[in-house]
């Protein structure tokens, strides 16, 4: 085999189809068919479901593409390195919604000013599907929540570790912590990611029912019905920095209650070095923001 055709397997493999590859790679879709099937036949193996339309990728196939990822990747940063050029291509970042607002916007400017020639893509999403992404080649890293199983393949570096903290309408400030859920109406964040099983594990332990008032999906959405003066709720402290109109805000629970966020990075990556100027760049963000770095490296448990 060689890199026209594992750039070409990597080309249908993110666009779909033969021809949608075709464009990327600049071959015509019969072309594109004759590179797979010659891959296929050097490997011993069907790579794609032909039942199937358009074709999809078997389990053989995006084992190979995984691989396909690395390979090229490597290969183009060592001609570039051998020819005296500089980090360039595109650094694939996965965040959770949180985190992709104002964290990592400020870390990327950071990382811009080391490498000129690299360009950043962005995804935000859930904690286990970026995670996946990472498995899988499509991303080379994510920022994802603590409380998510992470594969052998996988190593997770903590960015920061924030508390939570209830915030509720300035003119509410004068309420303990108690008054201010047993009293006010209350704001849920409802979905089903780490952060939000991780607060009703919390207000389950208290001997209070909260009064719940609305419900919202998002974080944002949560923090601007508590700014519209609806009610109280518990969010991560990072999700108070976004502007807007003043809150209340005070640590939930005394500042004992804290969520932690990592950077998840395949075991081998050609993205090594880069990879760790970034969660550096991200931890002293996160420290000048309040968001407390816990330096001690490790991997979270199965949630």
């Amino acid at each position: 085999m060689d890199l026209r055709q594992l750039q070409t397997l990597v080309a249908v493999a993110d666009t779909g189809s033969f021809a949608a590859a075709a464009g990327v790679v600049n071959l015509t879709p019969s072309a594109i068919s004759q590179q797979i099937q010659s891959l296929e036949a050097e490997i011993g193996a069907q790579l794609f479901d032909r039942k199937k339309r358009p074709r999809q990728l078997n389990a053989q196939g995006e084992e190979l593409v995984r691989a396909a990822r690395s390979v090229v990747q490597t290969l183009t940063e060592a001609r570039m390195t051998i020819a005296g050029g500089r980090t360039a291509g595109v650094l694939k970042l996965g965040a959770i919604r949180t985190v992709s607002m104002r964290l990592v916007p400020e870390a990327l400017r950071g990382m811009r000013g080391r490498y000129p020639d690299l360009g950043f893509e962005m995804t935000v999403g859930m904690s286990e599907r970026l995670m996946a992404d990472v498995a899988a080649g499509r991303l080379d890293a994510a920022l994802v929540a603590e409380h998510v199983g992470v594969p052998a393949t996988l190593s997770w570096s903590p960015v920061l570790n924030e508390p939570l903290v209830i915030i509720a309408p300035p003119q509410e400030a004068w309420r303990s912590e108690v008054s201010l859920l047993r009293d006010l109406p209350f704001i849920r964040y409802a979905t089903d990611v780490p952060l939000a099983r991780q607060i009703e594990t919390e207000l389950s332990g208290l001997s209070i029912v909260p009064r719940e008032v609305a419900v919202a999906n998002t974080m944002p959405a949560v923090v601007g019905l508590v700014q519209a003066g609806l009610g109280v709720a518990v969010v991560p402290r990072i999700a108070t920095l976004h502007g807007g109109p003043a809150l209340h805000c005070r640590p939930f629970r005394d500042g004992a209650i804290t969520r932690r966020v990592g950077l998840v990075q395949r075991q081998v990556s050609s993205r090594s070095r880069v990879l760790t100027e970034l969660r550096e760049i991200l931890s002293e963000v996160a420290l000048h923001r309040g968001l407390v770095l816990d330096p001690t490296p490790g991997r979270p448990g199965a949630a």
